[in-house]
């Protein structure tokens, strides 16, 4: 889905689009009535919490009978406020909107959230001229309590300031992780073309899993309990292959004895 966005985000928002994305997303899901279509059942589409002798509703969608003129309207919406057009807007504040009118109205079974989303990046896009490229759904879904708040909180009347006041954070924040993550793989390729063929299996087995958590790194650091869990190693391997990373300038070390803990060294001058 995300693939077909960046290739196509310069083009208007259509139904025929919005159908072939959630066909994407939803493909080999058996317990949905409708895919690639917008939901026709007669129940209502609701966000409950609670008791089920008391639930609380926080979101009920229009009813199916209804989508297909609401979808229209939107569609117009978004389109006829892009950049260029008489009715533009300014690019964050129709991201914002885009994506709660579009989750407002619900029209998929499932994947909702996720069209939506992209709904959003196709807004960035064509004001920026090219695919963002931004970690939105990372970001929201990293918070995705703060989401469903910001969500509840202004699904229920036109007032929506505090939702683009959410959103345009959040979007900032995606730009900010994007370009920290950037520089995180500019780093881990350098790291890897310094350290070619001084590395031993277990060397590298460590280090591509710290890696896997990403920018933020094992939380704390490493330690030797988890070198020793990772390589499955004797504990005398893992403080000599511990030192050998130190001396590598692969690792810095924080702590004494059991506080010890090491951390992959992206600031050094290894990777300039």
């Amino acid at each position: 889905m995300m693939v077909d966005l960046h290739r196509n985000f310069d083009q208007p928002l259509s139904q025929k689009c919005l159908f072939s994305w959630h066909t994407m997303l939803m493909k080999g899901r058996q317990d949905l009535e409708k895919i690639g279509a917008y939901r026709t059942h007669e129940d209502p589409m609701q966000v409950i919490s609670g008791a089920v002798h008391r639930p609380v509703v926080h979101f009920e969608a229009p009813p199916a009978k209804d989508l297909s003129n609401q979808m229209k309207k939107f569609i117009t919406w978004f389109n006829d406020t892009a950049p260029g057009t008489k009715l533009s807007l300014p690019v964050l504040a129709r991201a914002g909107v885009a994506h709660l009118y579009f989750v407002c109205i619900h029209p998929f079974e499932d994947g909702n959230g996720r069209i939506g989303r992209a709904v959003s990046e196709k807004a960035l896009s064509q004001n920026l001229k090219q695919p963002t490229l931004i970690a939105l759904s990372h970001t929201i879904e990293k918070h995705r309590k703060i989401y469903y708040q910001a969500l509840e909180h202004n699904n229920k009347n036109m007032e929506i300031t505090d939702w683009l006041l959410y959103f345009t954070k959040t979007a900032l924040e995606a730009q900010d992780y994007t370009m920290n993550m950037i520089d995180f793989l500019i780093a881990k390729t350098k790291l890897y073309d310094k350290v070619r063929g001084k590395l031993n299996e277990r060397h590298e087995k460590v280090i591509a899993r710290i890696f896997r958590e990403g920018v933020e790194g094992f939380k704390g650091g490493l330690s030797a309990e988890n070198y020793l869990s990772i390589t499955g190693t004797s504990r005398a391997t893992a403080t000599r292959d511990l030192q050998e990373l130190v001396d590598l300038d692969v690792f810095t070390r924080t702590g004494e004895r059991k506080s010890t803990r090491y951390h992959l060294n992206l600031t050094s001058s290894i990777f300039k």
